[in-house]
Order: C-alpha cells, then sequence, then structure tokens
C-alpha cells in the first residue's frame, strides 16, 4: 500500500493567472521492522489542473453531444482527470509527469513539486441553481497492471473580469513607495502578477465619491439617499445613509438586501422568458417614523462569486431597497419644554401604507485570495491509499 497526500503551499483560494504550487508526498506507510514489509512500486504519476462545468437540466438547454463513454480500461495509461464527475470539463492545463517507475522501501517517502499557472481564459469558481464551474488539481498514479487511481483536490478561483486600468500611471511621483523594501525588491514586486492585481483592484474600489438619490413615490418625496461608491470587495462593508427630514412621506420601515442575480442568457434558457434566480446574502430592516436620518452597513460575504458574464450565465448584484410608507401625514409626538414626568407615546393602532421597492446595481470585485482562504469550504489538502 501506497499512501499519496497533496497539499495546496498556499492555501485552497487563488486568483487567475496566479501559480499554483502543490506537494505531493509518496509514502511506504510499512514499517522495516515488520515481516510482512516490502518495497511498493508506482508506474508513473502525473498532476494537471481543470475546470468542470455541470448545468442544471431544469433550467439551461445546452446543444446535444454524442454519446461519451467514461470508462477506463486497466492497461490504459492516458489521465483522463475528469473521468467519473458529472458534466464536462470545459478547460484543463497540460499534464505534467512527476515520476516514472518509482520504488519506495518500508517507511520511505518521496516529495515532488507541481506549479501551473492558473488558466486565466476560465470562469471562477461559481456554484448557482443554474450552472457550476469547479477547479480541481487533479493527480494521477498507476502501479503496473492495475488501474489508474486519482487524487483531486479541489480549490477555488477568482478572475478579474473586467478589471479598468488605473486611473494614473503609477510613476515615481505618484507610486505608493515603501522605505524598507530596496530598488530590486520594488521592481521584482511589480512584475508578479498577484501584487499587479491586488494594486489595481486596491485603486478601482478605494476611490470615493458622493452618490446621492431622491427616494420618490407616486405621492412625493420619501427620502434622500447617500452612498460613497458602488464598486466593492469581498469583505468589505457597503455603507449607505438615509435622510428623512427632506421627505414629504412618513416612511415607517424600510430593508436593504444585498442580492445577486444569476441569468441564463436566452438562447440557453429551457423556458421562454424564464425568470431569473436571485439570492440574498446578507439583509438590514430598520423601523425609521419621525427618524430624521438612519445608516445602514452590509457586508459582502467572503464565499460569494464576483460578478461574471459566460456565454451561458450572468452573475449581476445589486442592492434592494424596499420601503413602507404612510399615505397621510403623521404628526410626531410632542413634548412641552419644561415638562418634568415622563410621557409614553403610543403609535396609531392601525396605519394605511403603501409598499415600494427599488434596486441599485452596485459591482462586486474579488479580493486577496489569502484572505478569502480563511473561509474557503475547502482544505487545500487530500490523501488517498492506492
Amino acid at each position: 500500500m501506497i499512501e499519496v497526500v497533496a497539499s495546496v503551499a498556499r492555501g485552497p483560494v487563488f486568483l487567475a493567472g496566479e501559480l499554483l504550487e502543490c506537494l505531493i508526498t509518496f509514502t511506504n506507510p510499512m514499517s522495516h521492522l515488520s515481516t510482512s514489509a516490502s518495497s511498493e512500486m508506482l508506474a508513473w504519476a502525473s498532476a494537471q489542473i481543470h475546470c468542470q462545468f455541470h448545468a442544471s437540466e431544469s433550467r439551461v438547454a445546452l446543444p446535444t453531444q454524442g454519446n461519451k463513454q467514461d470508462v477506463q480500461a486497466e492497461s490504459d495509461t492516458v489521465l483522463i482527470p475528469s473521468r467519473g464527475e458529472r458534466g464536462q470539463c470545459m478547460l484543463d492545463t497540460p499534464p505534467k509527469i512527476l515520476f516514472c517507475d518509482l520504488r519506495l522501501d518500508p517507511g520511505e517517502s518521496k516529495t515532488y513539486s507541481y506549479s501551473e499557472v492558473v488558466p486565466t481564459d476560465g470562469p471562477p469558481s461559481f456554484r448557482g441553481q443554474a450552472v457550476k464551474y469547479v477547479y480541481k488539481l487533479t493527480i494521477g498514479c498507476q502501479r503496473v497492471n492495475s488501474p489508474i487511481k486519482l487524487l483531486r483536490v479541489p480549490f477555488r478561483v477568482l478572475v478579474l473580469h473586467g478589471m479598468p486600468e488605473p486611473p494614473f500611471p503609477q510613476d515615481e511621483e505618484v507610486a505608493p513607495s515603501n522605505p524598507f523594501l530596496d530598488d530590486e525588491q520594488v521592481g521584482r514586486r511589480d512584475t508578479q502578477p498577484l501584487e499587479k492585481a491586488l494594486d489595481v483592484l486596491m485603486i478601482s474600489t478605494s476611490r470615493r465619491c458622493p452618490y446621492l438619490f431622491n427616494i420618490t413615490n407616486m405621492r412625493g418625496k420619501v427620502a434622500k439617499f447617500c452612498i460613497f461608491k458602488t464598486v466593492y470587495r469581498l469583505g468589505e462593508d457597503i455603507i449607505g445613509t438615509f435622510n428623512f427630514s427632506e421627505g414629504d412621506i412618513p416612511c415607517l420601515q424600510y430593508t436593504v438586501c444585498l442580492q445577486s442575480e444569476e441569468e441564463v442568457l436566452p438562447q440557453f434558457q429551457r423556458r421562454p422568458c424564464q425568470s431569473v434566480t436571485v439570492m440574498s446574502h446578507s439583509r438590514h430592516l430598520e423601523s425609521c417614523l419621525h427618524t430624521a436620518s438612519s445608516h445602514f452597513s452590509l457586508p459582502v460575504p467572503l464565499n460569494v462569486t464576483p460578478g461574471f458574464s459566460t456565454d451561458i450565465v450572468c452573475l449581476r448584484w445589486l442592492l434592494h431597497f424596499e420601503f413602507v410608507t404612510a399615505r397621510e401625514p403623521m404628526e410626531p409626538p410632542t413634548v412641552l419644554q419644561n415638562q418634568s414626568e415622563v410621557t409614553v407615546w403610543t403609535g396609531a393602532g392601525q396605519v394605511d401604507v403603501d409598499t415600494f421597492s427599488w434596486d441599485l446595481p452596485i459591482k462586486v470585485l474579488p479580493t486577496n485570495p489569502a484572505l478569502a482562504s480563511y473561509v474557503s469550504q475547502f482544505s487545500g489538502t487530500n490523501s488517498i491509499k492506492i
């Protein structure tokens, strides 16, 4: 028996274009003191990255494909990373040979290093109602005259789709400097794809400019809403403020939800005019009658997928507002200036109300992969015994 352990070096979350490094250890667990101990042999082992795509048959109508047999003969030495999995392999990297003819004595271990750049032309990791995109590192190994055994290490991929260029050139006058780095270290940092992507991401999400909206319905103005930006990273807080003192219509209650919309493109919809799948991720509710101002703070979860678009599906993000307003003016409680006793104000037992909603589109972008790794469902380490 041989135990194979694969461990991703820097957590289970990566940006597309980043270098993935994995250490793969092969061990003969038998003790050399055991009377039944013997050497173990492996003919070969190789590794590659692939992205598995699965679509819901009730929501997505894909073009029909010919029947593909997912059977591998015992004597076959071709690595098929997606063998035995649902869906279809939509993206894979060339396989890399780790070794040929490995011999392990009792108690002996050998470790091999695998590295590969995460493809930039694929979708991000996503588990939606209509489609799923799952990335895995697959290690295949085989004994002589035995079937191939597969060890899969799932990981998450974040993609910077539509990332804008920095709003100003990064020259010596405006570029952030670190006095603890020499010129050689600074130049080496600027050439790393991950560092450059994080710099652009930080610039894109740190620009603040107040956006003001007048919230109105058919009866008049309800409030003024202010938000300082509409582009956020995973893990950031969305903060907004309401000013009800300028409103003509009393607002009894408001709700704000952070929502994502998963839409299958028309040519792949199973039914005509198919509805969009809406998911709520965080929510704030507040009663605001006779309130001059209010604010909310909604966190963007680290484990959600930033907005993206493929040939089949599109994922968008928005803030969904719901307001409950009174149809008639409501007098606020009056407190006398020299009143010494405590006064209890009792609200109206019944109020005629109107409700209306409003959607504000926003952009959600990735974050530092190391930060997203803290909440990842993947451990980055898997093992198998063959």
